[in-house]
């Protein structure tokens, strides 16, 4: 390996807070297959597997972290927040975060189409990452490394952010499903004012899907909405792990 690229790969490990004891790793985690293609190299040194380890690594991390924030929460409801984590589009951001697309080793082809920019080209190439990281410095790396590069999205999840509340997850599938944007209306309300209780409804093309019942009316809105949620993806048999 030429100096350029050890130099690159070092780089690339300050921004995934994990120094490779193995080097080769890193290596394999960053060649993807159209330059294995283009090089005639065995089929196997992409980094196709590794990226199908730290899928699964990913998972189990951000679904532990998740049971451990939300012990208020159904399987239902850590289901939908795990899906609004771990996404294609989110994996990509945090790519782009550490300009992982400039490291990758591509085909000419890939690289004239635009490969290193790529929503699905990234979002694989971090989960390889991660799966190589896991290899080299067990489950306590990988987790450093994935809490580290999450940190902002778990802290928009706390605070509400749009990108994460159930009330947005409904309306993008709704939008996808039916072309239809849900409508939310209070069925019921009780209490004293400061400490009053809401009822809210969610119908989807005039049928109603789901209720939910919160201290507030957006508690109760966004309830409902992930009620809904899990309705429509058992009803459609909807996946929505790569919205």
């Amino acid at each position: 390996m030429n100096e350029r690229r050890i130099c690159k790969n070092k780089e690339l490990e300050n921004k995934i807070n994990h120094k490779f004891k193995n080097t080769e790793l890193i290596d394999q985690a960053l060649t993807h297959k159209s330059y294995i293609h283009e090089c005639d190299l065995p089929p196997l040194a992409s980094n196709e597997r590794l990226e199908f380890l730290g899928d699964a690594v990913l998972g189990l991390i951000i679904g532990h972290e998740l049971f451990k924030k939300y012990p208020g929460y159904s399987e239902g409801e850590l289901s939908i927040l795990r899906a609004a984590v771990v996404n294609e589009r989110q994996l990509a951001r945090i790519a782009r975060e550490i300009d992982l697309g400039s490291y990758l080793l591509l085909g000419k082809g890939e690289e004239q189409t635009g490969g290193r920019n790529k929503d699905s080209l990234l979002a694989d190439a971090y989960e390889a990452i991660l799966g190589a990281i896991y290899l080299d410095g067990g489950i306590e790396g990988a987790t450093n490394s994935v809490l580290n590069q999450f940190s902002g999205i778990f802290q928009e999840l706390i605070e509400g952010g749009t990108d994460f509340d159930f009330k947005s997850r409904l309306q993008e599938i709704t939008q996808d499903i039916f072309k239809k944007t849900p409508n939310y209306s209070v069925i019921n309300e009780w209490g004293p004012d400061h400490e009053k209780s809401f009822e809210v409804q969610v119908l989807i093309n005039d049928e109603i899907y789901s209720s939910g019942i919160g201290k507030s009316k957006k508690d109760a809105e966004q309830k409902a909405a992930a009620e809904a949620i899990k309705i429509i993806q058992k009803k459609n048999n909807y996946n929505d792990d790569k919205q």
